[in-house]
């Protein structure tokens, strides 16, 4: 009987600790239930980090936006448009900013054209001497140069963008779907933020500022090297907006134009694509241009731009090709659409960038600026 006894005893101290024949260690079963409450706690500190990084991230996503945008934070007006089949078309002006007479005259006024079909961007620059008649932006007739001045007076530099948008649509025949405006010291510490830019001069050139010592044969204020520069923001600014220069292909807008196109250029080869690489020069640009920059573009949008900045062709405006050079009634010199029919007459360049806009990519294609 009491052999019985004790191994009945044997037995059920033996039921308590095998689950299936197999045995279950009392330190086991502690360590096992220790590991799996560590790794649910680890869980839930990552997730609770990335939802307040996730939040101040787009804190600071949207104190830009209302900065900057006159659109919502939490709106896109790019996204669907560059994933559909039709161009989208936007406005980039670059304006001084400096306090002179010439303060909103848009020294640099340039389309860009993107083909979501392709995924290719068409530069289309604007010579600033484009002379416009016939449009309500500018009633007394002048430059383009001038319509972005002329909103900016009648509203701000909102008014200004959209009066530029407008006139543009009307003498190009696109649609500007949308603009942004960047003052120069912004577009300096753009380059500054992503720790500058390296662009291929075809040519070596020095320059003044001084149109007098321009006339003088005086270059006094820089020069730059052929071959690849490396370009702080200060370098960057001169470089594209240098215009008295010792080489004359060199010294016009055209020239001038092709030389800011080499810095976007840069520029997007920095930023990346626009995907997930893109977020921190992204967030560096952000505060770069907070204050310098005005748009009717979301601070998503202007994500989704990044990967458009460099251009896969440019369609130039060149004289004695589209455009003829000539002077309005006080002497100034101006560029006027060959084969107009009347001076608000803007037909032949609509049909002129409507052909080229046609013409494949790899076509009409040149060497990388």
């Amino acid at each position: 009987m009491r052999r019985d006894r004790a191994d009945d005893q044997v037995l059920n101290r033996a039921d308590r600790h095998y689950r299936g024949g197999v045995a279950a260690p009392r330190g086991a079963r502690r360590t096992r239930g220790g590991l799996r409450r560590r790794l649910v706690l680890t869980l839930l500190v990552v997730l609770a980090v990335a939802v307040v990084g996730i939040a101040l991230l787009w804190g600071r996503v949207a104190a830009f936006n209302d900065k900057v945008s006159t659109a919502s934070s939490l709106s896109s007006s790019l996204l669907l448009p560059l994933n559909g089949s039709d161009r989208v078309n936007v406005l980039m002006l670059g304006y001084s900013g400096a306090s002179h007479d010439g303060t909103y005259l848009s020294d640099s006024i340039n389309i860009l054209s993107i083909d979501p079909r392709t995924n290719t961007t068409t530069t289309i620059p604007i010579p600033r001497d484009l002379w416009i008649e016939g449009e309500s932006a500018l009633p007394a007739n002048g430059k383009v140069n001038e319509v972005f001045a002329a909103g900016y007076l009648n509203g701000g530099i909102d008014e200004g963008g959209r009066a530029a948008a407008e006139v543009l649509s009307d003498v190009t025949g696109l649609k500007i779907d949308h603009w942004m405006a960047i003052d120069f010291v912004g577009f300096q510490e753009m380059v500054d933020a992503v720790g500058g830019v390296t662009v291929d001069n075809p040519r070596p050139f020095a320059y003044t500022t001084d149109e007098d010592f321009y006339n003088r044969g005086i270059f006094n204020s820089g020069s730059f090297a052929k071959g690849k520069l490396e370009l702080d923001g200060a370098r960057a600014l001169a470089y594209t907006r240098a215009r008295y220069t010792n080489d004359p292909a060199e010294a016009s807008d055209f020239a001038r134009s092709v030389r800011q196109s080499r810095v976007l250029a840069a520029l997007k080869t920095k930023l990346g694509a626009g995907g997930p690489g893109s977020l921190g020069p992204g967030l560096e640009l952000m505060s770069a241009m907070a204050g310098r920059m005005r748009t009717d573009l979301s601070a998503v949008d202007l994500f989704l731009l990044m990967g458009h900045l460099g251009s896969d062709r440019r369609i130039e405006l060149s004289e004695d090709e589209i455009l003829q050079a000539t002077t309005n009634t006080i002497g100034q010199y101006v560029l006027a659409v060959i084969g107009r029919a009347t001076p608000s007459d803007y037909e032949p360049l609509k049909a002129y960038i409507r052909e080229r806009l046609d013409e494949p990519i790899a076509k009409r294609a040149s060497p990388a600026p």
